[in-house]
């Protein structure tokens, strides 16, 4: 893949970058040999977040005394000053260093601004100037949160999703950030997991230079196919083009993302995999979705009340009541044998 420039900060990465909310699932040992796998194959972006368990504390453990050779992006849930201080001064410590490159405000409901009341932004201005971050970034699902950020000037990266099924005005903030010298760092780059074939996702990321992938990488195989690209990078052709046609009719519209900003569900619904539950039976081998676990998870959806928390934390507008009960009546057709 290319070395590419992130914003105007001076930062170069090269465009495959490392997402490190999925090493929360794996054991430490396991975690520390794949970033470092990851390094020495030549991936040098990073990003983690507070919110993440113990994420911080593995990377801190693979690259202690080697953070001149990585770009360290890390977030902040917190919506309060003494929550920010907080989370800056652990992220720190489980990292192991007196600096992060790039500090991120994650997925917060309103885009923090001077004199907005909160403090927040003087937060971040006072760790620069502390020397403790280098600049200042943003991540959200809302538009309009992203929109605001990039218009406020603020910011010097944002973070958002983006693939090949994302929408017209999606594409609009990406070209935007490219105007105005924003780093863009792409989250859901094989959305949620629906897109199957990475190779096609990164060549269609490649076609914009201003985009740094960040790709949620748990197992080994993972990583191996994504270190693959950077030798011979995949050029979009064809046959990948017609691939993008068929997922585009297949999957854009109102999907779930898995985001999974609407948990938890007080019912107890895994409803980022629920919500998503046809898409996943024609996407990827049924076996364990229609196991008796998979059943079980399913059969939960006959405890929702439509209380409507859901919907309301969707960052995508989605009525998610509906969409758990589309998904579980297509699921039991399937276990009735019925094609989908």
């Amino acid at each position: 893949m290319a070395q590419i420039a992130i914003g105007n900060t001076g930062l170069f990465a090269e465009q495959n970058g490392f997402g490190a909310l999925p090493i929360q699932r794996i054991s430490k040992d396991d975690a520390v040999y794949l970033l470092r796998k990851a390094l020495d194959g030549g991936i040098t972006y990073f990003d983690s977040s507070r919110a993440y368990t113990d994420s911080e504390e593995k990377l801190g453990a693979a690259f202690f005394g080697l953070w001149d050779r990585v770009i360290i992006a890390t977030k902040t849930p917190s919506t309060t000053t003494e929550g920010f201080w907080n989370d800056l001064e652990d992220s720190l410590r489980l990292l192991k260093t007196d600096h992060i490159d790039i500090y991120q405000f994650h997925n917060t409901p309103f885009c923090p601004k001077p004199d907005d009341g909160t403090g927040l932004y003087e937060a971040m201005l006072k760790a620069k100037e502390q020397g403790k971050i280098r600049f200042i970034g943003i991540t959200n699902h809302r538009m309009f949160v992203a929109r605001e950020a990039i218009q406020s000037g603020l910011y010097d990266t944002l973070q958002y999703p983006f693939n090949y099924l994302s929408t017209p005005e999606e594409f609009n903030i990406v070209d935007e950030c490219r105007e105005r010298g924003i780093g863009f760092i792409a989250m859901k780059g094989l959305s949620g997991g629906l897109l199957n074939d990475s190779a096609v996702a990164c060549a269609f990321i490649a076609q914009y230079s201003n985009v740094l992938p960040i790709w949620g990488i748990q197992r080994e195989w993972e990583l191996d196919e994504f270190l693959s690209y950077t030798p011979t990078p995949p050029i979009l052709n064809d046959e990948m083009k017609g691939r993008i046609a068929k997922d585009r009719e297949m999957l854009q519209g109102d999907f779930c993302r898995a985001c999974s900003y609407c948990m938890p569900c007080p019912q107890g619904i895994e409803i980022n995999t629920a919500a998503r539950m046809s898409l996943l039976l024609r996407r990827a081998p049924s076996e364990g979705f229609l196991s008796e676990g998979g059943q079980a998870l399913m059969k939960k959806i006959e405890n929702c009340v439509e209380c409507g928390k859901c919907a309301s934390k969707c960052p995508y507008g989605l009525d998610t009541p509906s969409l758990l009960k589309r998904n579980y009546k297509d699921y039991l057709e399937v276990l009735a044998g019925k094609p989908l």
